[in-house]
């Protein structure tokens, strides 16, 4: 996730000196590896530097670019409990994310909706879990809602959601 052109602001939103240089030196030595790369952006009001963190992007050879707005989640949330109000109404839909800790939760964007571990259980008892259906529960369905951006396609089984493609890490 990138936010921005901008190394203090992207920092700053991150809480983490030195999170922009980190970003990018990831995404450029993905890129020359040959790793299929997606970015999503977040635009912080304004649309501008979104824009040109989107051409920094696509100069840099990703060609999966796709931008989002501000949601009352995480460090957005500027310190208030988060809300399911923020979400799309699809989590945990076909999809779920392991977070780097091995917590588990409905998606990518509600990481504060959390189902278990995959330290000590399998992902597949967790998913099967009371706990899981549960947190799932919480999210308010809404009929015909579109997907949260970027690219959280709960019903596409790959890792390159917005592509329709399939995850092939093995293809070449």
């Amino acid at each position: 996730m990138d936010y921005g052109d901008d190394a203090g602001e992207h920092d700053a939103v991150t809480g983490r000196a030195g999170s922009h240089a980190a970003t990018r030196a990831n995404i450029v030595g993905a890129v020359r590896r040959g790793v299929r790369v997606q970015v999503g952006i977040v635009d912080l009001g304004g649309g501008r530097r979104a824009g040109r963190a989107r051409a920094e992007m696509q100069a840099l050879g990703v060609e999966q670019v796709r931008v989002d707005r501000v949601r009352a989640v995480g460090n957005a949330a500027g310190g208030a409990v988060p809300s399911v109000s923020s979400l799309c109404g699809r989590c945990g839909d076909g999809k779920a994310a392991v977070l780097p800790d091995g917590t588990v939760a409905v998606c990518e964007i509600g990481r504060f909706l959390t189902a278990g571990s995959v330290r000590g259980a399998s992902l597949a008892s967790v998913l099967a879990g009371e706990r899981w259906a549960e947190v799932a529960a919480s999210v308010a369905r809404r009929a015909g809602a579109a997907p949260c951006d970027p690219d959280c396609s709960p019903n596409d089984d790959t890792c390159q959601p917005s592509s329709g493609g399939t995850c092939g890490p093995s293809d070449g």
